[in-house]
């Protein structure tokens, strides 16, 4: 209690800090449950860094609510008829946040930089991308590899955001501290695990569709201490309100809970190859990952933690999406056939492992009840609990076992596995590695018709599950929640909170 108290102290002085006194500037104060990574969208990896880009960097294509590719900074596309390459129209008339003119050079330059910066995470997404020319001052031509289908989705996210090049090259590789792109609101400073403040930007291309001046971006990890901001006044807006906190927010008659079923998962991660801790029977024998898989009930997960408010799942996609691999259903516990795979690969039970989990109350109480149901089929998993960033980093650097950790979606299902599945892919943490599954998943990229790209998943699917390094749990529901001052806030899958055309009464 003393420190729900402390952090609403701390949240109304900011409050004050912010308002600055004056009354005609309103400030949209957005509280988020983690603290972002580098604010960079060539080097970035976190979602809620993706959450606050979604204010200051605009993209060549955005998504709409029926994940339609709808133009931003890119006016349209075409493609030739061999599929290799993409002609993209930019919009006129757009700055950037240092008064420098977006145009197709650019657009080049952002698209080169995000291919060919050292530690891209955009790089793996947009990898058949073989050079972009420029066409005339408002018009580029990508040239591709090969025919690749999730080429569009992956420039409505972060491979598709512009910077300045003029800012970017003066800060070389520390841009993430003061990104200047062409979105909304231009940055105007960071406190680490504090704040992160935003401004509106005169010179916007949609200007009048921006009504709120200033944005203040507070990381709150604690849920209840989230809610608890929200409740006294202290925050406007909240990602991640607690399934168990659902009721609350909708008995509160000053409060708005907005939801959709998020694009992304919520898995397991298992080290198989990336460094010391891979070693051992865990990371060396795929039965004693499926018997870790089996150990799990799903559906009981997410009824004692989510209140039955997510969506059991065993995929990269969600059941409900259309390349789902209906033939591979969210598995039953066995805890029997889960013994009888540990004894059968030689294993000495209790099998210790380290459990490496991001702080939050809604993913100890995961790691909790996966602790007690594996514990049953004789794994003895040490929770770890660590802070956000760094998780993600010992992730990197192989200093783990067990990884919990989710995935926010893309509207391509390419965008949830590719880089997660994939021989030395960037975010392939595990290490897993098998060409099979590589071929699968290029097929899937250079072919067009749904149909066929089911196919290619379907052999992904029938092989991953089985031996990969993701043992997927589920698919939560972005769960949005704000005061009845905001106005406008739609959700969309992506679970991004969008800023166009919101007003603070």
């Amino acid at each position: 209690m003393k420190k729900i108290f402390a952090s609403l102290a701390v949240s109304a002085a900011l409050a004050a800090t912010f308002a600055g006194g004056a009354s005609a500037q309103t400030n949209l104060r957005i509280g988020l449950a983690e603290d972002p990574d580098v604010m960079d969208p060539s080097l970035a990896r976190t979602y809620v860094g993706r959450i606050v880009f979604a204010s200051i960097c605009d993209k060549l294509f955005d998504i709409d609510e029926k994940l339609n590719v709808v133009p931003q900074l890119g006016l349209s596309h075409e493609t030739s008829a061999d599929g290799k390459t993409v002609t993209i129209k930019l919009r006129p008339g757009v700055k950037f946040h240092d008064g420098e003119a977006f145009d197709a050079t650019a657009a080049k330059y952002s698209l080169d930089r995000h291919l060919n910066m050292k530690g891209s995470f955009r790089k793996a997404e947009i990898a058949s991308v073989d050079s972009v020319d420029v066409v005339d001052p408002l018009t580029i031509k990508l040239n591709l590899k090969a025919p690749f289908s999730p080429l569009l989705a992956q420039l409505t996210d972060r491979a598709g955001m512009m910077v300045s090049p003029k800012a970017a090259e003066a800060a070389g590789d520390k841009f993430g501290l003061k990104p200047v792109c062409a979105g909304p609101y231009k940055f105007v400073e960071r406190v680490q695990q504090d704040r992160i403040v935003v401004e509106k930007f005169a010179d916007y291309w949609n200007k009048d569709q921006v009504f709120i001046d200033k944005i203040t971006y507070l990381p709150i990890v604690d849920g209840t201490v989230r809610l608890a901001n929200l409740r006294s006044g202290g925050l406007d807006l909240i990602e991640r309100v607690l399934a168990t906190d659902i009721k609350t927010v909708r008995d509160n008659p000053k409060l708005k809970l907005s939801k959709a079923v998020s694009l992304g998962y919520v898995g397991i991660t298992i080290n198989i190859s990336n460094g010391a801790k891979a070693g051992g029977p865990l990371g060396k024998d795929a039965r004693v990952r499926q018997a870790l898989d089996l150990a799990i009930d799903r559906e009981a997960l997410n009824q004692v933690v989510f209140n039955g408010e997510f969506v059991p799942g065993n995929q990269w996609i969600s059941p409900q999406n259309p390349y789902y691999h209906a033939g591979l259903p969210v598995p039953k516990r066995d805890v029997a056939k889960a013994k009888a795979l540990l004894k059968e690969a030689g294993v000495t039970t209790p099998l210790a492992l380290d459990f490496m989990v991001p702080n939050g109350s809604e993913t100890r109480a995961v790691a909790e009840v996966v602790q007690s149901m594996a514990a049953e089929a004789g794994f003895d998993l040490k929770i770890r609990v660590t802070e956000f960033a760094t998780s993600l980093k010992q992730a990197e650097d192989g200093e783990y076992q067990l990884f919990l950790i989710g995935w926010s979606g893309r509207s391509d299902p390419d965008g949830n596995a590719y880089s997660f599945h994939t021989c030395n892919s960037p975010q392939n943490n595990s290490g897993y590695c098998d060409p099979a599954v590589d071929a699968a998943h290029n097929e899937a990229r250079l072919k067009s018709d749904p149909a066929e790209r089911k196919k290619a998943y379907e052999k992904v699917a029938a092989k991953y599950l089985a031996e990969g390094s993701i043992k997927y749990l589920y698919h939560v529901q972005v769960l949005v929640a704000h005061s009845d001052r905001l106005e406008g806030y739609k959700q969309i899958p992506d679970g991004l909170v969008r800023v166009i055309g919101l007003k603070l009464k």
